[in-house]
């Protein structure tokens, strides 16, 4: 492989034209089709196989014309402090919100409070329910303005008017924080290159490859089914890994030309020896992308397929693009001291090396001081509880979970989480009877409030009822509620010869909870099982790919005990501007598993390759640890440091399950940079010295050899004439 990539850098630097107008044609071509496409689709957040996803189904088969997964508005009114919403002139300011709400755009159906039991017991709370023809992502401007509208007008006739609801979801705004995270990024760069040319190489081509994947992704959006937010995660994976790509391959171009080799040879060398790292890391984030599949969730499958494609443009690019632009930066990619030839070493040593020389010294307490430290951040994990947001996870200044705290107030804890039962009567011979003996049995439940009538559909085969717990929708006690009524549907089956499902928003994040919970192991063993076979070929040992795999591991599990400590129990929340604690988003352990694994693997892979690298060129162990850090340690902290702040910017998100995700991924890649590879890795492989790299004969000769170090490259080299090597003339330009 390395000596197959080290002729595609050659080829991409001697026709750096050719390529650099591929691309920008490829990227012409995308955006004209991104342009041209039709609106990309809603998000469909389907989970087959659930009960609540089956009850949704069954809605849609029995109850034809209506919007089972519409979005819907709930705004609630309080009168003021001692009077009642039921007194002439505030009943007369909700019945005029509710007429104008009736006239809002995308409108389905408006429920007036009055009629529809819709009064709290002490007369100062009532509701409205607005359904909308359109699903939440659906909604538009003009129907969020009306709401707002309706709203105000109740507020200036003295009435406190809150709303909630799907219909009031918009997208998540983050604000500036990727543009703060690439102009850090630019800062660092260039700090490490001290060159402006060669910082901004890898920012030019990460942008490249974003544009390329987010058009690609625009323009088969339609065709595909993706949605909007398939692009959220492809352009967070797709600029961190690009900028990570273009520095390794950039940065080891420059040791080449350092070395004093012409520009030419010093791309093929830099795409033949880093280029195979970024390949094989490249393969990892795939595997661990793709691998969101296994959770058999439609719309994560379709986020990490696309982020996938995405992180492929990104390997395309760095093999191709980079050794292009190489080709016309020339020496510039230099300090100017180089190449003036005022550069002289002063053979001291750099900070990577005297902390690898430290650690290597002191492996057996730096190897215990950084396991301990990550098991005590993982702690809090053992108490991680799993939901999906609502309103009532919102900050408490906005006005959904304003809305959500006055209906809790005026209704009960459990009223702003329903649970809706679904009851298929088409094989029973008595379907309202057997409505009823539903209604009677979970009325007698324990954390029961209410239980409303059956209402059936016009064929009178299936019913509905709704079920207001006591305690709040993310509660453990309405959640062991569900599980009681779903317990008991076979007894219903038997006595009534009904089917009977619990659905609703509550009863889906639950089953979506669930779902994940019971994917995280298979998704761990898929994804930790591949990469470790895929390692055990770069690096041609057994136990540094386990060692590799256990570090994650511990550097995943330490981050998520972060989460926990400051999203669920509250550590440092104010510091973080965190609003509201609770339970931790249900996609947040397998999202980061996947986005952080791929990190740790790159590296993991540039790091440790160039250890192998002066291993397999006669170095003792340890010192190929030193030599390996000399190289690479500088390189690896730039790209972490990159990383963190681009998903640090996110925890400035007014949005919390932003906010959560930011925080959750800088903090594993500190724990993963800083403490597991750059600390606990050099420690391990100091203590196995030779045996780090052993790999049993039989497997030896059974896995492929891929040259990931170049040294079957170098010997070709060594063994070709000069004239071999040397670059082929420009073509002139006419």
């Amino acid at each position: 492989m390395a000596t197959f990539l080290y002729k595609l850098g050659r080829f991409g630097f001697r026709r750096r034209r050719y390529v650099v107008l591929f691309w920008v044609a490829l990227l012409a071509l995308a955006g004209v089709g991104a342009a041209t496409a039709p609106s990309a689709p809603a998000d469909n957040f389907t989970v087959p196989g659930t009960e609540a996803q089956k009850a949704f189904d069954l809605l849609h088969e029995r109850f034809p014309g209506t919007n089972a997964d519409g979005a819907s508005a709930r705004m609630v009114f309080k009168a003021p402090g001692g009077q009642k919403v039921t007194a002439g002139p505030n009943k007369a300011a909700v019945e005029k919100v509710v007429a104008e709400l009736g006239q809002s755009p995308q409108k389905a159906t408006v429920a007036d409070p009055y009629t529809a039991d819709a009064v709290s017991k002490d007369g100062t709370t009532a509701y409205t329910t607005v359904t909308y023809q359109a699903k939440s992502a659906e909604i538009t401007d003009a129907t969020h303005t009306a709401i707002e509208k309706a709203a105000q007008h109740g507020r200036d006739a003295g009435l406190t008017v809150e709303a909630g609801g799907t219909a009031l979801q918009a997208s998540p705004s983050t604000g500036n924080s990727e543009v703060i995270g690439v102009g850090i990024a630019a800062v660092v760069l260039l700090i490490t290159f001290s060159s402006l040319v060669a910082a901004g190489l890898p920012l030019l081509t990460a942008i490249m490859g974003v544009g390329v994947g987010i058009a690609s992704i625009t323009a088969l959006a339609s065709t595909f089914g993706l949605s909007a937010t398939s692009s959220t995660l492809a352009s967070m994976i797709g600029l961190a890994v690009g900028i990570d790509y273009a520095l390794f391959i950039v940065s080891r171009h420059r040791h080449e030309l350092m070395e004093g080799r012409d520009g030419e040879d010093a791309a093929g060398r830099a795409v033949g020896t880093a280029g195979s790292a970024v390949v094989f890391a490249g393969l990892t984030v795939l595997i661990a992308l793709a691998g969101l599949s296994v959770v058999n969730i439609p719309m994560l499958s379709k986020m990490g397929l696309a982020a996938a494609g995405t992180v492929a443009i990104a390997v395309l690019i760095a093999l191709t693009l980079i050794p292009a632009l190489l080709g016309f930066a020339g020496p510039k990619v230099l300090t100017r001291k180089v190449r003036k030839g005022r550069a002289v070493a002063d053979g001291k040593p750099n900070m990577g090396t005297r902390w690898a020389r430290l650690v290597v010294r002191r492996r057996v307490p730096f190897l215990v001081a950084g396991v301990v430290a990550l098991g005590l951040a993982a702690i809090p994990m053992s108490g991680m509880q799993l939901g999906l947001p609502d309103d009532g996870s919102q900050p408490v200044s906005t006005t959904q979970r304003k809305a959500y705290d006055m209906l809790s107030d005026g209704f009960g804890a459990g009223f702003n989480g329903p649970l809706m039962i679904v009851v298929d009567g088409a094989h029973s011979d008595n379907p309202k009877a057997a409505a009823q003996e539903v209604k009677k049995t979970i009325s007698g439940f324990a954390d029961v409030k209410t239980v409303t009538e059956p209402a059936f559909n016009p064929k009178g085969d299936a019913a509905t009822l709704s079920v207001v717990p006591v305690s709040k929708p993310s509660s453990a006690q309405t959640e062991d509620l569900v599980h009681v009524i779903r317990g008991h549907s076979g007894e219903f089956a038997k006595t009534t010869g009904a089917e009977v499902l619990v659905t609703g928003t509550t009863a889906m994040n639950i089953d979506v909870s669930q779902r994940l919970n019971d994917a995280l192991v298979p998704y761990l063993a898929l994804v930790v099982g591949l990469a470790f076979l895929l390692l055990m070929i770069v690096f041609r040992s057994v136990l540094v790919p386990l060692k590799a795999a256990l570090g994650f591991l511990l550097s995943v599990l330490a981050a998520l005990g972060a989460v926990v400590a400051v999203f669920q129990w509250g550590w440092l929340a104010g510091l973080l501007g965190v609003e509201q604690t609770g339970p931790i988003m249900s996609m947040m352990p397998i999202f980061m598993i996947g986005v952080v694994f791929g990190l740790a693997m790159d590296y993991e892979v540039f790091l440790v390759t160039r250890m192998r690298e002066a291993y397999v060129h006669g170095e003792s162990p340890g010192q190929a640890v030193v030599t390996g850090f000399t190289h690479g340690a500088r390189v690896v902290s730039a790209a972490a440091v990159i990383m963190i702040s681009v998903f640090a910017g996110f925890i400035g998100s007014s949005e919390s399950m932003i906010k959560m995700m930011g925080f959750g991924l800088a903090i594993a890649v500190a724990f993963d940079a800083f403490i597991v590879r750059m600390t606990i890795v050099p420690a391990v492989l100091a203590l196995l010295g030779r045996a780090a790299w052993w790999l049993p004969r039989r497997l030896d000769r059974v896995l492929p050899n891929v040259d990931v170090e170049g040294e079957q490259l170098r010997k070709n080299l060594a063994a070709q004439p000069q004239s071999a090597v040397e670059p082929e003339p420009e073509p002139a330009v006419v």
